[in-house]
């Protein structure tokens, strides 16, 4: 039994090594066949390759502020002292942190719907018209063929629907072309956040560098302007509220004092005691109405400062500029790709061929 044992490891390495020698005479007869193969492999790639149309990318990083400064524990210690209530710090639910999400939600690319590009040819034309204007590989107009004969037909039927809503965009209520273009829209667009440095990346793809440019710039302002809106909304609200009440408060502060005025001026020369009381009621009403004021115009001048606090920073660290060379395809790695992939595939079809044969 041990003698079997010991013998049986030295078996199945002859075997195997016979199995790889078969093998490789298997493939060394047919290399004929495997040269076909490679020359075939090679023109498809050149034509894979050559009908990819050529891609531009711009890419802006921007480093938005990490957070609030050490500043509002003195504007909130500074406002109690002069009665106004600033409130706490609170986290807000929408932070530069998701910008990936909001690069691809409905209503940020609704805003991105009808952005004006100027291309390479100096025309000047809107997003979702220059999208589908670009050039396209032969094969995706086969394979698109069944989809746009039925967007044809589904148009024909519902034009005279359609007509009244072509120029509004309902985002609870999309036709398929704006969904459509809002998903070409959604492929165009890119966004990456680096979490250790916080730094953010905003990317554009587009088949003319110019129109690149404009779109990933276009894109990191409104990015800016979505969240600048979103922390500044309470402050702004609340700055607003305080501007209309200072302005009623101090027509009522003026209209006091105008009326007390008045008053000492037509009993300049009256010592009776009811006028003296009429005017110290008077007085007295002036004088709280000017603290009411007084009041009011230092929490507005407050909320101002905390509106400027609230608004972010954005440090814009590569911005965007136009490319001079394409960034895709590379046409090199589509043919050495076609080649290892024919190859490779004829290789195996030989081998797994001639042994079900056998």
């Amino acid at each position: 039994m041990t003698k079997a044992m010991e013998q049986s490891p030295l078996h199945n390495s002859e075997e195997i090594e016979i199995d790889f020698k078969k093998l490789a005479l298997k493939l060394i007869s047919r290399k004929r066949f495997i040269l076909h193969i490679l020359i075939y492999s090679i023109i498809i790639g050149f034509i894979i390759s050559f009908s990819l149309p050529k891609q531009y990318k711009v890419t802006v990083t921007l480093s938005p502020e990490s957070g609030k400064s050490g500043s509002s524990s003195e504007l909130s210690g500074m406002a109690s002292m002069l009665g106004v209530n600033m409130g706490g710090v609170e986290s807000d639910a929408i932070n530069s942190t998701m910008f990936p999400e909001i690069s691809q939600s409905t209503p940020f690319l609704i805003e991105m719907y009808n952005t004006k590009v100027q291309t390479i040819k100096n025309d000047t034309i809107e997003l979702t018209q220059y999208i589908q204007s670009q050039k396209k590989p032969w094969w995706s107009h086969v394979f698109q063929f069944p989809n746009k004969l039925m967007s044809f037909i589904f148009k024909l039927t519902s034009e005279s629907k359609t007509n009244n809503i072509k120029d509004t965009i309902d985002p609870f209520r999309l036709t398929p072309e704006q969904y459509n273009n809002i998903a070409n829209i959604k492929n165009v667009l890119s966004v990456d956040i680096d979490k250790k440095t916080n730094k953010t990346t905003v990317s554009a793809k587009l088949q003319d560098p110019i129109a690149c440019a404009i779109v990933a710039d276009s894109a990191v302002s409104k990015l800016q302007k979505y969240i600048i809106n979103y922390r500044t909304k309470k402050a702004l609200e609340n700055y607003n509220y305080l501007e209309k009440l200072c302005k009623e408060r101090k027509e009522e502060y003026f209209k006091a004092q105008e009326k007390y005025a008045n008053f000492m001026d037509a009993n300049k020369n009256v010592i009776r005691q009811q006028t003296q009381a009429e005017g110290n009621r008077l007085q007295n009403e002036m004088n709280i109405a000017f603290q009411i004021y007084s009041q009011i115009e230092t929490q507005l001048q407050m909320a101002q400062a905390k509106l400027q606090e609230e608004k972010p920073v954005f440090a814009i660290i590569e911005p965007a500029s136009i490319p001079l060379y394409p960034s895709g395809p590379n046409k090199l790695v589509i043919i050495i790709a076609c080649i290892f992939i024919g190859v490779i595939g004829s290789c195996i079809w030989i081998l797994f061929h001639k042994n079900k044969e056998e």
